[in-house]
Order: structure tokens, then C-alpha cells, then sequence
């Protein structure tokens, strides 16, 4: 999920943070959207419109009524371009104005006339952000809808430390894409694995993999970000697990299993990016193995196959399956779809120095009918264009919940 083609109407202020608008600008015109500068009197004195115009490609405007525009009515105009509307930063003065409904320039009067989602990303001292009238001002415009990303704590340009700081662009950015994304996994339950297993060998040591779980979080953030709610069953990992799903933490193969059988069931939509250990030791030792000149032989068996397992309910998931690959990516992919009776094979090559952790890669989606290539871009980027494959693949909301239409669905596949 990118910002292509959307158009962002950003609105800037009075305040000190209007320089960071200038990387703002760079990255959302980066991303493919359309950007639309609207600025205010008082933000001319810290950025210049000549800067914003160049990087935005278009006429930075200011005047409410522009002979220049349509029927001279910019507010019109600009309210019914815009898909997404940003102030950023919005000054104590322009959130009182905005929570009274004062329209007396171009960029208050688009905010009474849009029907565009509006975010806004306050910057001021941290004295005027923690007084009442700010603070009153805040509760009302989020009555109305308004989203509002708090300032982020730190030193500020006066010198004072607290609460005040805009946060910045790739922040914003990130915040604009979770307002333009659709809310159609509303009332869908996912379950989503994550980072890898340890399978133990003795008190010190254990088998596992270099996954790190971003990817396996990413995806869950991404369905949360689309309305789903989410239950997260994750092996050992560092990464914060996303705000909003249910975490739960496992070590083993078998652990992830009974954490799947437990919390799966009720789920329409399961999503395994756990790259799970393929084999354990047979019989772990009690105690520290001592380092010897003949290294001690271990008795390997097969861990549980999740995939396979979850396929033989009676009522199961959409189910979403992960392969990383050294060759043959399609053919393996394709393989394991068809081995696991899964919906989706999400494929990925891994290598020395590309395939695991937080760097760029590529996903090939397999499906019975179709493949589907989604990058090479960073984790986040991935997991939103998959969550989006996946939500056009499932269709309507109540198709996916129908537990029958799904266990058909899992015997077509089987076939």
C-alpha cells in the first residue's frame, strides 16, 4: 500500500517545524502522491513558498480568494481535490481556531469545506501544548473526527524540554497511509506467526533460523491498520510487537502449534510468517553438554507442520503460508501450496545478505490460479501490498466469515 495518486492537501503554520515540511514534501511526492501546499500568513516567515513549490511541483497558495482558480473560489476548489488533508505543523493558534470553526483563510475555510479526512500534527512550546485551552481545543476537534498525532517529547527550539516537538516526516507519512488505507478487514479475526522457534538441545543451546519477525509484524500491522483484529503468536524476537493486537509468546515449534490450535479456530484469516525450525533433537539433555574433541551426535526427528495441520480442520482459515527459498522460487512455492493445501504460498529468496531481517526484498505470491509479485521494498511496504492482495482475494466481509463457504473453499483446494 503506497500513497500513489492520492492528493494530499498539506497545510502549514506558524511554527519553527514548518522546515521539516521541505523532507515532508520530498517523501510524499516519493511515495506517488499529488501534493498540494496551503500555507498561512505566519508560515511564509519560517519556510519559503518558493522551496515548497519546487518540491511539490505545484503553486504553494495562500489567498482565499485567487483570481487564479476556479470560479476565484479556492476553498471549493482545493476542499473537493483532496483526498487526504495534513497541517503539519498546526500551531496552538490554528487548532483554536479550527475547534471554534473560524474561517478566515484559505486554509481554515478548506476545513470547514472538505469532507476529507483531516490529520493534524501540532508543534508548539510545551507550555502552550499542556495548558487547558490547547489541551480543550484537542478533545474537541478529536470529538469531530479529527486525528491528531501527539507531539513527541524532547528539546525544543526555545530551549525548554517536553512535549511539543512535531513528529517527523516519515512519521507523518506512515500516519498519512494509515488514514488512506480502507477499513474492509473490519470484523475479520486474523491470527498471524511470527520470528522463528528455538528447539532445545540442552540448557545452553537450542536449533533455530535467522528470522528476526519483522516481516511477521509488519503483516500484522498492516491487517490492523485495515480494521481486523488481530492475535499475534510470535517466537523469540527483539522487535515491539504492533499497538492493538494480542500478543502471544512462544518458544518451540510445538508451543506455536498449541497457540495456533487454541487462538486459530475462531479466526477467518491465518497468516503463518513464522519460519518455524524444521527439525529437533529427539531427546534434549537435562544438562549442559560439556565440550569435548568429539563433538557429541545428535538424533534429529521432524517439528509439527502447522500448515498441514491447520488445513485438516473442518472449519479453517484462509490460510496464508510463507516459503524462503535459495532457488527455484516459483516451483517450491507451488509445491508447498499444493503439499500443504493452503490458499496462498508467500515466497521470498533469502541469501547471505538479503532475505532476513529489516532490508528490502521482494515476495512472489502463489496461488492455485495465479502469481503475484509484490516489490522489492521494505518489510512495512511488503506487508501492506500483501494484506491488500489478501483483502481483494478474500472479497466481501461476509464471504470470508461464512465458515462453510471456507471449508468448501478448503476441499476445492485440496482437490
Amino acid at each position: 500500500m503506497t500513497l500513489n495518486q492520492q492528493k494530499v492537501l498539506l497545510g502549514i503554520t506558524g511554527s519553527i517545524a514548518a522546515y521539516k515540511t521541505c523532507e515532508l514534501v520530498r517523501q510524499l511526492r516519493q511515495d506517488g502522491a499529488q501534493v498540494q501546499i496551503v500555507m498561512t500568513e505566519a508560515a511564509k516567515k519560517f519556510v519559503s513558498p518558493m522551496v515548497l513549490e519546487a518540491l511539490s511541483g505545484r503553486p504553494a497558495r495562500e489567498a482565499l480568494f485567487d483570481r487564479s482558480a476556479e470560479m476565484t473560489m479556492s476553498h471549493i476548489e482545493l476542499a473537493r481535490w483532496a483526498d487526504l488533508v495534513l497541517i503539519a505543523p498546526a500551531s496552538a493558534n490554528c487548532l483554536a481556531r479550527l475547534a471554534m470553526g473560524i474561517a478566515d483563510d484559505l486554509l481554515s475555510t478548506i476545513c470547514l469545506a472538505t469532507r476529507a479526512p483531516v490529520m493534524i500534527a501540532p508543534a508548539m512550546n510545551t507550555v502552550m501544548w499542556e495548558h487547558p485551552a490547547t489541551q480543550e481545543n484537542v478533545a474537541t476537534l478529536r470529538r469531530r473526527g479529527v486525528t491528531v498525532l501527539e507531539p513527541e517529547i524532547g528539546e525544543q527550539a526555545c530551549g525548554e524540554v517536553g512535549a511539543g516537538r512535531m513528529q517527523e516526516p516519515e512519521d507523518l507519512k506512515e500516519a498519512l497511509l494509515s488514514l488512506a488505507v480502507p477499513q474492509d478487514l473490519q470484523g475479520i479475526q486474523a491470527l498471524v506467526t511470527a520470528g522463528p522457534t528455538r528447539e532445545r538441545i540442552d540448557p545452553a543451546r537450542f536449533i533455530s533460523n535467522f528470522s528476526t519477525g519483522h516481516m511477521g509484524c509488519a503483516t500484522a500491522d498492516a491487517l490492523l491498520n485495515r480494521g481486523a483484529q488481530v492475535t499475534l503468536v510470535c517466537g523469540p524476537i527483539t522487535l515491539d510487537p504492533p499497538e492493538g493486537a494480542q500478543v502471544i509468546h512462544v518458544t518451540c515449534a510445538d508451543e506455536m502449534l498449541q497457540a495456533v490450535e487454541q487462538h486459530g479456530r475462531e479466526c477467518q484469516l491465518l497468516i503463518a510468517a513464522a519460519a518455524v525450525a524444521d527439525w529437533r533433537v529427539r531427546k534434549s539433555s537435562a544438562d549442559k553438554i560439556k565440550k569435548k574433541d568429539t563433538p557429541p551426535t545428535l538424533a534429529l526427528e521432524p517439528t509439527a507442520d502447522l500448515l498441514s495441520a491447520v488445513a485438516t480442520w473442518d472449519m479453517r482459515p484462509y490460510l496464508v503460508g510463507f516459503a524462503a527459498e535459495t532457488e527455484d522460487l516459483i516451483e517450491n512455492a507451488r509445491a508447498k501450496l499444493q503439499a500443504k493445501g493452503a490458499d496462498l504460498i508467500v515466497a521470498n529468496l533469502i541469501g547471505d545478505n538479503f532475505g532476513f531481517g529489516d532490508v528490502d526484498s521482494q515476495l512472489e505470491v502463489v496461488s492455485i490460479d495465479e502469481t503475484h509479485s509484490i516489490g522489492p521494498a521494505s518489510k512495512s511496504m511488503l506487508a501492506r501490498d500483501l494484506v491488500e492482495y489478501i483483502a481483494a482475494r478474500l472479497g466481501s466481509p461476509a464471504s470470508i466469515i461464512d465458515f462453510n463457504a471456507r471449508a468448501q473453499h478448503k476441499n476445492t483446494s485440496a482437490g
